[in-house]
C-alpha cells in the first residue's frame, strides 16, 4: 500500500513510518525537516520535506492513490485546519487523521474528565474541532486519543466507536505505539470511514 505520513518527525509519526515499513508498506514521511525523521533509509521509504502552511509543495508530494496518516501536533493555533485543508486538497485516496480524545465529536463521550485537557489547549481547541469536522466531512477517519506515553504497543488494544467509549481518564494513557498499529489497521481495513475512533490500551 503507498502510504504517506505527515509530521513524520514527531514522536507518532516516527512510530507510523516505522510501523508502515514494518508492514511491507511504501511510505513517503514528510516533514519540515526531514533529517529528523529518525528511521533507517530503507528501498520503500522516501523522506521528503514540507510544510501545511505551503499547500502546493504539499499537493506535490502526497499521490493521489496514497492514503495519508497525520500525525500533525498542534504547536501553534491555526495549522491544523491549514493542514487538513492541504492535505484534501491534494486529492489523496483516504485521510486518517489524529485527533484527541474529549474534543468536539467525542466531548460528550468523554464527560466531565476532558475539561482538563480543553483548558490546556485553549485557543487551540477551536483549530483542532474545525480540522477533525473538515476531514471527517471528506469521509477520512479521525482517531480520538487519549493521553499519550512512550511505551511499546499494547497487546490487548482495540479500536471502537464513540458509542462504546470510555469516561475521559487523565490516567488512562495510550501508548504512541498504540495509536500508530490502530491507525495502520484503519488504512489497511477501514472500519470507520467518516467516523470518529477511539484506539484503547485495552
Amino acid at each position: 500500500m503507498n502510504l504517506t505520513v505527515l509530521a513524520a518527525s514527531g514522536q507518532t509519526g516516527i512510530a507510523l513510518t516505522r510501523q508502515a515499513l514494518r508492514r511491507g508498506h511504501t511510505v513517503t514521511a514528510i516533514a519540515r525537516d526531514p533529517e529528523r525523521i529518525t528511521v533507517p533509509d530503507a528501498p520503500n521509504l522516501r523522506k521528503v520535506p514540507g510544510d501545511v502552511n505551503d499547500a502546493a509543495g504539499i499537493a506535490a508530494v502526497i499521490e493521489r492513490d496514497s492514503v495519508v496518516l497525520s500525525a500533525l501536533g498542534t504547536d501553534r493555533a491555526g495549522i491544523l485546519l491549514t493542514g487538513a485543508r492541504a492535505v484534501l486538497a491534494a486529492g489523496p485516496q483516504r485521510v486518517i487523521w489524529l485527533g484527541a480524545y474529549g474534543t468536539g465529536a467525542s466531548a460528550e463521550a468523554a464527560g466531565e474528565g476532558a475539561r482538563v485537557l480543553v483548558k490546556v489547549l485553549g485557543d487551540r481547541l477551536a483549530d483542532k474541532v474545525e480540522a477533525d469536522n473538515t476531514v471527517l466531512a471528506a469521509g477520512g477517519t479521525v482517531f480520538h486519543a487519549g493521553m499519550l506515553a512512550d511505551g511499546p504497543e499494547s497487546p490487548r488494544r482495540r479500536t471502537v466507536g464513540l458509542e462504546a467509549a470510555p469516561p475521559f481518564d487523565l490516567g488512562a494513557k495510550v501508548s504512541r505505539e498504540t495509536v500508530a498499529a490502530a491507525m495502520l489497521d484503519e488504512a489497511e481495513m477501514p472500519g470507520f470511514a467518516g467516523a470518529v475512533a477511539l484506539p484503547l490500551a485495552e
